[in-house]
């Protein structure tokens, strides 16, 4: 079974970590919380056993040994296959250099924004800004933390975040601002943002 129809982020999670090592299931999510690699993965019960499943029907992952310490369970040991290194190397280089059309519920909402005032729109702009200030001040502990202790090429994901973020919170200031000024039209030829801050039907 090939890579491509199971591919989601888990099983790129889980190729990874096995690329540098083999791992069990416990020690994977030990480094994806390190890492803050839980910020893209979708923390559902479960999920980690059911990538490892996946991986290893489709002969990407095998088992390398079982052992058990004392009384705590038995824990199964995981190393990635040569066809599982050479399907993740290839999806790799296909994520890094296409661009992807990424949807959210933000980018929803504001081809929607219309129908809130221009006040409302302002306001939540300004919500969206302070936690996105929270945000960069959270990631940007987590960089000076795991700088001197990983390489920075573990690292580049917190670096994009990081600007991505930023650039988001000065858009959310700029357009927050533009209402406030009444230099964004807010009614279809309008000249500003209407102080009354009645809904455009």
């Amino acid at each position: 079974m090939p890579l491509s129809s199971k591919r989601n982020l888990w099983s790129l999670t889980v190729l990874c970590l096995l690329l540098e090592q083999a791992r069990h299931p416990y020690e994977m999510q030990r480094v994806i919380r390190e890492r803050h690699n839980d910020e893209f993965l979708d923390l559902k019960r479960g999920s980690l056993y059911h990538a490892i499943e996946r991986l290893l029907r489709a002969g990407l992952i095998a088992e390398l040994e079982t052992s058990r310490e004392g009384k705590r369970p038995e824990r199964t040991v995981y190393q990635i296959t040569p066809q599982g290194e050479r399907e993740v190397l290839d999806w790799l280089r296909e994520m890094i250099a296409k661009p992807e059309r990424e949807t959210s519920s933000f980018y929803a909402a504001l081809s929607f924004a219309g129908h809130l005032t221009c006040e409302e729109v302002k306001d939540q702009l300004r919500l969206r800004a302070k936690q996105l200030e929270c945000a960069l001040v959270s990631l940007e502990a987590v960089l000076t933390k795991f700088c001197p202790q990983l390489p920075r090429v573990f690292l580049l994901e917190a670096e994009y975040s990081l600007e991505m973020r930023r650039a988001e919170l000065g858009w959310a200031r700029a357009i927050a601002d533009e209402i406030e000024s009444g230099t964004l039209a807010w009614r279809r030829g309008g000249s500003g943002c209407d102080p009354a801050g009645e809904k455009q039907t």
